[in-house]
């Protein structure tokens, strides 16, 4: 039973991040861990947020879906979770994984005004709206986990509707996220002090730049570190990215983000931590067709550069267009640069593109983030 609880979490890990490019919804781990009602199990656990992440992954129809978690600091040391389950919060919140603040609910809603995200929570925000008016005027930007058939659903607080909408940063936020800040304590894990901000946290001397880099707290306009209350230090214009996503099948399966300093290499299993695995969502042909390292792309200035590198070729959709007629074939070793709409194409329902120019609508059948929890620990309600 432990072995698998602990295989759930690391799956669940993989959904958790502070990247504003890549997580698609926020929310409150210490509220999230304690819906009882969603499981029937013990009073907090961890599993929780997998079966919530989950339910996220269907109402947007897509894979792999990354959340923004800012947990209250009583979790690190709550006794309603295992030990194995506090040890593996600890950890996320060592590597900059999720938030860990005294009041993790103000710091939601900022998080979801700067980034334009949704938040999944049960809270009624009544005497917010006037300091955050999408709370009403947009239905699905705050919404309910709450018991449904086969797992949790989402409900909207205020209005119809239960689909997560995801829209622009604020004005604060897309000017924060233009610029690299530096926190002044050692070891911060969120804006660049060095370290792995554990117990070792002090030794570290490399000054660490943190790829998906968090917004800022905004404190009377001053940019401020959430985790310490310290004042950022501007260290200058944030790199240029790109956020691309892969489509197998008709549905988005993951989405991931190229710099100039980290390209990526798309493949069926491509050497290297950095690499996009396909091989988990391909059929026997596809696997046979794509090569383990296939598709090389980088970021030139503001050009996105489409390298074949495999043994069987490629060919770019231009446009998004599925017509045979207009796919130009990309030989092995051969690059282009992708133009607003175009896809790289590896094999025939296997694209590679920006993530709202990739058509969607196929019938969609998620892959779960809890197919390792243990049976006996999941209640669902019928």
């Amino acid at each position: 039973m432990r072995f698998e609880i602990s295989k759930v979490l690391d799956a669940i890990e993989g959904r958790v991040c502070t990247d504003p490019q890549l997580a698609r919804a926020v929310l409150d781990l210490a509220e999230i861990i304690r819906y009882q009602d969603l499981d029937g199990g013990r009073p907090a656990s961890t599993l929780r947020l997998g079966m919530v992440i989950d339910a996220l992954a269907r109402s947007m129809e897509e894979d792999s879906v990354p959340v923004y978690a800012v947990v209250h600091r009583g979790v690190l040391s709550d006794a309603d979770l295992t030990s194995n389950e506090r040890m593996v919060v600890r950890r996320w919140a060592d590597d900059g994984k999720v938030e860990v603040l005294d009041n993790p609910g103000d710091r939601m809603l900022e998080v979801a005004d700067l980034l334009g995200l949704p938040v999944l929570s049960r809270v009624r925000f009544d005497g917010l709206r006037g300091r955050f008016p999408w709370l009403v005027e947009q239905p699905g930007r705050a919404l309910a986990p709450v018991p449904g058939a086969g797992g949790p659903v989402f409900i909207a607080h205020v209005g119809g509707g239960h689909t997560p909408v995801v829209g622009s940063p604020s004005p604060s936020g897309a000017k924060l996220l233009t610029r690299e800040w530096r926190c002044p304590e050692s070891g911060c894990t969120l804006f660049g002090g060095g370290g792995g901000g554990g117990a070792f946290a002090d030794l570290a001397a490399v000054d660490r730049v943190p790829s998906g880099q968090p917004p800022p707290s905004l404190r009377n306009g001053v940019p401020t570190c959430p985790r310490h209350g310290s004042r950022l230090r501007d260290a200058g214009p944030r790199p240029r990215s790109e956020v691309l996503a892969v489509r197998v099948g008709g549905l988005i399966r993951r989405r991931f983000v190229l710099t100039e300093e980290q390209p990526a290499v798309v493949g069926r299993a491509p050497d290297g931590s950095g690499g996009i695995m396909l091989g988990q969502w391909l059929n026997d042909e596809a696997r046979r067709w794509i090569s383990r390292s296939h598709l090389r792309l980088e970021l030139r200035g503001a050009d996105v550069v489409a390298t074949d590198v495999s043994t069987n070729g490629s060919g770019v959709r231009p446009g998004g267009s599925m017509a045979e007629a207009d796919r130009i074939p990309l030989a092995p070793q051969q690059s282009r640069v992708l133009g607003t709409g175009d896809m790289v194409e590896l094999y025939p329902g296997v694209q590679i593109g920006r993530p709202g120019e990739l058509p969607t609508g196929a019938p969609y059948n998620p892959d779960s983030v809890m197919a390792e929890a243990p049976t006996m620990a999941m209640r669902l309600p019928r």
